[in-house]
């Protein structure tokens, strides 16, 4: 059975590293290209977009796909969309394998906003050194409130460019440790963190960095899911493309 992951996570890999030699599974990769420099699954891995709905129905029908798992980021919600589409119209079965999502504990002081630009507008009142962990492509939003000094966190440079007044950028990848978290917030003097609740344990630790500071956490909730069965493990994903 031909099967299409669509990735970008550390599910993604996980899932490909158990399909790899599978004895009646054939299991590709795709990945969006937002990264430069993506970590590559040890499956066969397309890059670059389907060209929407009609594209990605194209392609399962070409190549004869038989199941399609949606393990790519939580916020990645135009082309879980397209999936949902695509797969109903091509009659492909479909699972999204997803990280669940944090929650706050004992101690953490959460800003729950329902998207970037809300965000932007809940740093009003609060401290004005800013930590940006939110990726590059949505940094634009904060120059709707520029007179605070920000901190940004990503894989790769924004673009474009953001316009603001204050800030400094840190390529990094995860995961982050604890103690990295803890020295950065001091380092820097971070009084407020702007996160999407991505949830995994890769950048988790900036969340027990911020409880342990006091620090607030303005967290931009997932956007609504497709009504599409979901697993959190790579092997209950593996489980499920084997009953078929």
């Amino acid at each position: 059975m031909k099967a299409l992951i669509l990735g970008g996570t550390t599910e993604a890999t996980a899932l490909a590293r158990l399909l790899g030699g599978h004895p009646r599974i054939d299991a590709a990769v795709s990945l969006a290209g937002r990264t430069k420099q993506p970590v590559l699954p040890p499956l066969p891995t397309r890059i670059g977009g389907f060209g929407g709905v009609d594209g990605l129905a194209a392609h399962l029908a070409e190549n004869g796909i038989r199941a399609v798992v949606d393990a790519t980021h939580p916020f990645a919600d135009q082309i879980s969309a397209n999936a949902v589409a695509a797969c109903a119209r091509t009659g492909v079965p479909l699972l999204v394998l997803t990280r669940k999502p944090w929650v706050p504990g004992a101690g953490d002081r959460w800003i729950g906003v329902p998207d970037m630009a809300a965000a932007a507008e809940a740093l009003r009142p609060l401290g004005g050194s800013v930590f940006l962990t939110i990726g590059r492509q949505e940094v634009a939003a904060f120059e709707a409130v520029p007179g605070k000094r920000y901190l940004i966190r990503a894989v790769d440079p924004p673009e474009p460019v953001p316009n603001l007044p204050d800030y400094r950028l840190i390529l990094d990848r995860g995961p982050f440790t604890l103690e990295g978290e803890c020295a950065l917030l001091e380092e820097h003097r971070v009084d407020v963190i702007v996160s999407k609740n991505s949830g995994g344990t890769a950048t988790e630790a900036k969340l027990e960095a911020a409880r342990r500071r006091g620090i607030p956490v303005v967290m931009v909730e997932r956007p609504p899911g497709n009504g599409v069965a979901e697993v959190h493990d790579a092997a209950a994903a593996l489980g499920w493309l084997e009953t078929l």
